[in-house]
């Protein structure tokens, strides 16, 4: 009975130190891959990305969500380009009004063929946005000075 209740005793004082741990969500993702274009880079799974707000650090931001095939290339020491719903079946592509950059297109990040985007340009609050529809295939978008 002694032995007994010595082991008791000495399990008690573990039970107050104990923690209980638990996993409140979770996803199974798979596949993916990388893409990169200039200092760039990003690696993602195939599926949806988690739904969050923006995560920032510096001069960067990633914002989780649905993938989109409308994509912004951002060049160090530009202003950055925003990708924003529009409705139903478009974006806006956003960026600083300084009046002294040029909004540039491409559809692909491996050749060089970048081009003065053709969209027509509007000008509110000190903010230059395009809209558009999502195209077939690729549409990258940067900033020149």
């Amino acid at each position: 009975m002694k032995n007994l209740i010595l082991v008791l005793s000495l399990l008690v004082p573990g039970l107050a130190f104990a923690q209980t741990y638990s996993v409140d969500w979770y996803k199974i993702a798979g596949g993916g891959g990388t893409s990169t274009g200039g200092t760039y880079q990003v690696s993602g799974t195939i599926g949806q990305a988690d739904a969050s707000d923006a995560m920032t650090g510096g001069s960067y931001s990633l914002t989780g969500g649905f993938w989109s095939i409308i994509s912004v290339v951002q060049s160090a020491g530009v202003p950055n380009l925003l990708i924003v719903p529009n409705g139903a079946n478009s974006v806006q592509i956003r960026w600083p009004n300084t009046g002294t950059y040029t909004l540039l297109q491409n559809g692909s990040l491996s050749t060089t063929n970048w081009v003065t985007s053709a969209y027509s340009i509007s000008t509110a609050n000190g903010t230059n946005s395009i809209t558009i529809t999502p195209p077939a295939g690729n549409l990258f978008f940067r900033l020149r000075q």
